[in-house]
């Protein structure tokens, strides 16, 4: 029994895997955020204001090691996407709630907990008391939401390769180019 990680509930299987490789790679992803300096309040301020641009570079470069691990481990049958439903409702919706944080703190959620790392006070204050205050005022209202505003503009589980009806690596290579030649751009300028 011990030997066997997986549980059974109801009809799906859980094991802790996932969860230990989903730790790890958020340690790994807090750490890389901390050495590129996003999780400074001046960075941030900077991509803002469109002086500094390493947010652009450090986000840039996440997809594109994102996109291309994970359609190589799908490729390699390692893992399997499951796509959640979309609606322009709830990406409106969600968007709000992002722009309004970051307009509030300057800071994003994956940058606040790296800044609570770092020790500042703004983002353990402020950061964690609008994640509890935005996260309890999105479920008391989600009953209402669900049912109207979140639903408008279903696209359902849409994605770009199932929309264009080809293989996935069709738009993940031209993607992946594109996301190259930006970056150089953007180096090139001494952005």
């Amino acid at each position: 029994m011990a030997e066997n990680k997986k549980k059974t509930i109801g009809q799906q299987q859980t094991s802790w895997s996932p969860l230990a490789w989903g730790l790890v790679m958020g340690i790994v992803f807090g750490f890389l955020l901390q050495k590129g300096g996003v999780t400074k309040y001046d960075v941030i301020l900077g991509q803002l204001l469109l002086t500094d641009f390493t947010m652009v570079k450090i986000i840039l470069t996440a997809i594109l090691t994102g996109m291309i691990g994970i359609y190589a481990m799908k490729s390699l049958g390692w893992v399997e996407l499951s796509v959640k439903s979309g609606s322009w409702g709830m990406n409106g919706i969600g968007g709000l709630i992002f722009g309004v944080g970051f307009a509030l703190l300057g800071y994003c959620p994956g940058t606040i907990a790296g800044a609570i790392g770092n020790g500042s006070l703004d983002a353990m204050v402020g950061g964690l008391a609008g994640i509890w205050i935005g996260s309890g005022l999105f479920a008391a209202l989600y009953p209402k939401l669900r049912s109207g505003i979140l639903k408008k503009g279903d696209f359902g589980d849409l994605t770009l390769p199932k929309l264009f009806k080809v293989n996935d690596w069709v738009v993940v290579i031209p993607a992946a180019v594109l996301i190259v030649v930006v970056l150089i751009w953007i180096e090139m300028a001494g952005l």
